[in-house]
């Protein structure tokens, strides 16, 4: 079995039944698919399969009989360019039909009020007059309209109902009932075509604003895709540049950048020092410095020098393609608390109908007549609509997505968002997630009578294969006094304790004090001391034992990072407890949490020990977050609530994190957190919001209110066009309340970042 994963945009759907229905025939009717979410928000299906046996043109099929059109990728090619085309043209249309439906509804009901209020007199009292309304209301209804026909008979065929089931039903009720006024004698003198008009026009004008405003939620993906220039300055040999599409660029090619230009790529300084801009990928509005030997992300941009780049990743594995892939993958999720929504969706437009019909029984036995139960069962079909409900979450899941995304804070999906604004307890890696993550030698202290210097060699040498940040440290120090170094033999990793091996035949040991006491005794008394001594003053400590003697011991230092102390005051403002896990000895680990603010410090903890921690805490009640570094903390942060990946230019993400930050700053926690509360608290006001509507406006449709004689007319009897006012009103009140988490989100992080800077300005 080959299982891959695929999302896509899908075209037409109107309603979360669309959603529900092409979810429930992908998963039912193709035999290999074994898992589909549709986001009718993002307006992308994403489909996991067996490659041996189903492939996309299968699927491609499906979503055309569920009534949809699906774009799906060719081979290497993306379907952004596509996609672009394809709902440019399919906008025009809908534009196109809503235009031609507008000009005849505007005579259509200015003929129809001229009528009913009295102003055109006798003139409007014979047959034809009816007919030329019938006539203005035809192509309204089968060409405007048309969009729902096609959807409700697609519901239909899938043996399930939209919204598009509940327009056509009642629109099509008001018309056909009009023209039969017309050719059946005795049926009536009043037509409706003016209804069935403006009912069509105006739910086809909400879906247009809808859709308009809903694509204004996935900007962030459009702009982080056009982040990366079409152009790279390619270095054929020195002094040699040729521009090529930066699509031709491979892993190892050399481009220049010069100032003032986006880097196309993900690479590695090789010459020039400069200024980088990185705040649309990481949300951080100060630059950067970097130079020789440093990474930096494609897609930021250069300002005040030229770097010549040694590419690491380009196209769709560099970082703004990841990070637009994340959002997309985010943006079609689901999260939990959707499925209150998903359980009435289902049973909705069924009920609705079922209320209609009674609806119409009710007036047409108690009232005595036909007409105006007519009018209510029309009502009640248009008012009622699923899209208010089905939208509330997944709109603000989008809305929130997009939002964080231009901030740097990455979420892997909705549940992702829903599980951090409930948060109590934060887990910190240390190395790499509070500090630098580049700790440097700042002493190295030779036992009496040993090797002296030669020591420092052999340590650098033996960690010269690993790539944990103490080591490199080493290997840097041992580089720099010694040239080059020896390569080691039979190198065998401790995790969490050291590392041994053979070096020029002597067997090296590097680690931890109390890993290397255990295998070869206690340390020299001198050299005890110190380690105490370097211990308290906060500097990590490594021994050395060559040939099972103490050798001696270095001391490394990794500075904290600027916004850690800062990130701990803010979630502490946000009333959230902050632990250290480290796997650094007790009091190293105590000096770092010292440094930026943490009391409930877990020292010498093992990588398998952190996972531990971090679900005992779980188990006793706490909803936790680990952050780390996504090294070796990846079991630690899959064990949390809610896994936190700190990134740096082109590490977007760990692959057991549920939200990664694109930048390095620990700042970005709490901005996460507040941004996670900002999307809740939408998703808390649009459920409400789509509830209650339904819960006022049926009732109001169906006749409740008939009876208070101090509403106006229009409210008491509630005509369907209203009520296919307010039907398209409340979708566009949900998408738009959940538009305003880009403010909501920003403000919020800025109220992290102040919450922080105030407390350093108090301390």
């Amino acid at each position: 079995m080959t299982r891959r994963e695929v999302q896509f945009p899908v075209l037409g759907m109107s309603c979360a039944n669309c959603a529900r229905r092409l979810e429930r025939v992908l998963r039912t009717e193709v035999p290999g698919v074994e898992d589909a979410v549709v986001s009718l928000a993002a307006e992308t299906a994403t489909v996991a399969y067996d490659a041996d046996r189903v492939d996309l043109g299968v699927v491609e099929g499906a979503v055309a009989r569920a009534g949809f059109r699906a774009i799906l990728p060719r081979g290497e090619v993306g379907v952004e360019d596509e996609e672009r085309v394809v709902r440019a043209a399919e906008a025009g249309r809908e534009r196109r039909a809503f235009v031609l439906g507008l000009a005849f509804t505007i005579p259509l009901v200015a003929l129809g009020m001229g009528r009913d209020l009295g102003w055109l007199g006798s003139w409007s009292s014979g047959a034809w007059f009816g007919g030329l309304l019938g006539v203005l209301a035809t192509p309204v209804q089968f060409h405007t309209g048309l969009g729902f026909y096609r959807g409700a008979w697609a519901a239909l065929r899938s043996r399930s109902a939209d919204m598009n089931v509940l327009v056509a039903l009642g629109s099509t009720t008001a018309f056909v009932f009009s023209w039969a006024v017309l050719v059946v004698p005795g049926l009536g003198d009043h037509v409706y075509f003016e209804t069935s008009a403006s009912i069509v026009t105006l739910i086809r004008l909400g879906k247009l604003l809808e859709v308009s405003a809903r694509r204004r939620a996935s900007e962030a993906i459009r702009r982080l895709l056009e982040l990366t220039p079409a152009v790279a300055h390619l270095r054929v040999r020195a002094g040699v540049e040729r521009d090529v599409p930066v699509e031709a660029v491979r892993s190892g090619d050399v481009v220049v950048v010069r100032p003032g230009e986006r880097i196309p790529v993900d690479g590695v300084v090789e010459e020039g020092e400069a200024g980088v801009d990185r705040s649309l990928l990481t949300g951080e509005a100060v630059p950067v410095h970097r130079g020789p030997g440093e990474a930096v992300p494609g897609g930021s941009v250069v300002l005040d020098g030229r770097l010549v780049i040694r590419a690491t990743a380009a196209g769709a594995e560099s970082a703004p393609a990841r990070i637009a892939a994340l959002v997309r993958r985010a943006q079609g999720s689901r999260a939990p608390v959707q499925r209150l929504a998903d359980r009435v969706s289902a049973w909705f437009v069924p009920a609705i109908v079922a209320v209609a019909v009674g609806t119409f029984a009710w007036w047409w036995v108690v009232g005595g007549a036909f007409v105006p139960a007519l009018l209510r069962l029309v009502a009640v079909l248009v008012v009622a609509c699923p899209c208010a409900l089905g939208l509330a979450t997944p709109m603000a899941i989008v809305a929130g997505a997009s939002a964080a995304a231009r901030l740097g804070i990455l979420f892997r999906d909705g549940a992702a968002i829903e599980a951090l604004r409930g948060v109590t307890l934060v887990f910190f890696d240390k190395t790499g997630t509070l500090t630098r993550g580049r700790p440097v030698l700042v002493e190295w202290v030779a036992a009496e009578g040993g090797v002296g210097e030669e020591g420092l060699r052999l340590a650098g040498a033996i960690e010269s294969g690993s790539e944990h940040p103490v080591a490199r440290a080493l290997v840097a120090a041992a580089r720099e006094g010694h040239g080059a170094l020896p390569e080691p033999a039979g190198v065998r990793v401790a995790p969490g304790r050291g590392v041994e091996g053979r070096v020029e035949g002597r067997a090296v040991r590097v680690g931890s004090m109390s890993w290397l006491e255990a295998a070869v005794g206690p340390a020299p008394a001198d050299l005890g001391r110190r380690a105490v001594e370097l211990g308290e003053a906060g500097r990590t400590v490594v021994g050395v034992v060559i040939e099972g003697r103490w050798a001696g011991l270095a001391a490394v230092v990794d500075e904290p990072r600027p916004g850690a102390a800062g990130a701990v005051r803010a979630l502490r403002a946000q009333g959230l407890r902050v632990c250290l896990l480290s796997g650094d000895g007790a009091v190293a680990a105590r000096a770092a949490a010292r440094a930026v603010g943490i009391e409930d410090v877990r020292a010498e903890v093992l990588p398998e020990e952190k996972e531990r921690v971090v679900r005992e805490a779980r188990e006793g009640g706490e909803r936790t977050a680990m952050v780390g570094d996504g090294l070796n903390d990846a079991p630690a942060l899959a064990a949390a609530d809610v896994g936190i990946a700190i990134g740096g230019g082109t590490e977007v993400a760990a692959e057991a994190a549920d939200v990664s930050l694109a930048g390095d700053d620990p700042l970005g926690v709490p901005r996460a957190v507040a941004v996670s509360r900002a999307v809740w608290g939408v998703i808390r006001q649009n459920l409400f919001w789509a509830f209650a509507y339904n819960v006022t406006l049926i009732p109001a449709a169906a006749g409740v209110l008939h009876g208070v004689a101090a509403l106006p007319g229009a409210i008491r009897d509630f005509h369907p066009a209203l009520a296919a006012a307010a039907m398209a009103l409340s979708s566009l009140t949900v998408v738009l309340n959940s538009l305003r988490l880009g403010r909501r989100a920003r403000r919020a992080a800025e109220a992290a970042a102040a919450a922080a800077g105030g407390a350093r300005r108090s301390a």
